[in-house]
């Protein structure tokens, strides 16, 4: 061997990596990854969250716009199920993914009077035909409704322990003791009630957690009372398949919004 090819053999042996030394950067690379996995949980649940309250105040601006362009008024319906759903009709109520349906008066009028003392159908007879399907139903997967507790800070606020405080329960949507007793089921009376499809015999949801909108923009979270509030507000939290958490999660998110004009605003933790 030459001194030349000598000298080639050692470059080649010098720039080459060794089998302890390969094992050493995969170990390096799978740690990492493990240690990134839980951050990454994390955002992306952050992201789901974020996003199913974006997705709810679509629904409110959607619902609020077309009684003011229509002069007519129209009610948002939330109904939560399991996930994955059952295929039976009409669906139970479960945990883990929120269905909203939004409905409008054909003629104009909110299609009762007065205040109520038990529910009041707005699809049952004699006004089957009363009511007209806005869109489609909206479904929202990894959320659960859950009922907050009134923020203890004083405003102005700018975070969701210091966002308005609601008049009670009445005002807010939220969990069903029948699924999660931990919290009161808001709202605890519910007024109006409405299905999907509209006017079925034999629906596959009903909508008994309703927010209602007049031809003005006016919202309220229906309940027999039908007490006209400052503010009101929706809750959720995120949740992995058919189980409520086992403690509130950090990225929890309240959807306000006015009940005069209407106007949403979102608070995230």
């Amino acid at each position: 061997m030459t001194k030349v090819e000598y000298r080639v053999k050692q470059r080649e042996r010098a720039s080459a990596f060794t089998l302890i030394e390969l094992l050493v950067v995969i170990g390096i690379m799978g740690l990492l990854l493990v240690l990134m996995a839980p951050a990454f949980t994390y955002i992306k649940g952050g992201t789901d969250v974020a996003s199913a309250a974006y997705t709810i105040q679509g629904a409110l601006d959607t619902a609020r716009t077309y009684a003011k362009a229509n002069n007519t008024y129209t009610w948002v319906g939330f109904f939560e199920e399991d996930a994955p759903p059952p295929s039976t009709t009409p669906v139970p109520a479960g945990i883990g993914r929120v269905v909203m349906s939004i409905v409008a008066s054909k003629d104009g009028t909110m299609l009762y009077t007065g205040n109520l003392t038990s529910p009041f159908t707005l699809d049952a007879s004699p006004n089957q035909a009363a009511l007209i399907q806005i869109g489609k139903l909206t479904n929202i997967d990894n959320v659960h409704l859950k009922t907050f507790p009134a923020a203890t800070a004083t405003p102005p606020p700018d975070t969701f322990d210091t966002r308005p405080a609601v008049n009670s329960t009445a005002a807010q949507i939220g969990n069903d003791a029948t699924t999660d007793p931990s919290t009161p089921t808001a709202p605890p009376n519910p007024a109006l009630t409405f299905h999907y499809p509209v006017g079925s015999s034999s629906p596959r949801y009903t909508f008994t957690k309703v927010v209602q909108f007049s031809p003005r923009g006016e919202g309220v979270v229906t309940n027999n009372s039908y007490t006209f509030v400052t503010i009101s507000e929706i809750g959720i939290e995120p949740t992995h398949g058919a189980a409520v958490p086992a403690s509130t999660p950090a990225n929890v998110v309240a959807i306000q919004f006015t009940g005069l004009g209407g106007a949403v605003k979102i608070y995230r933790k």
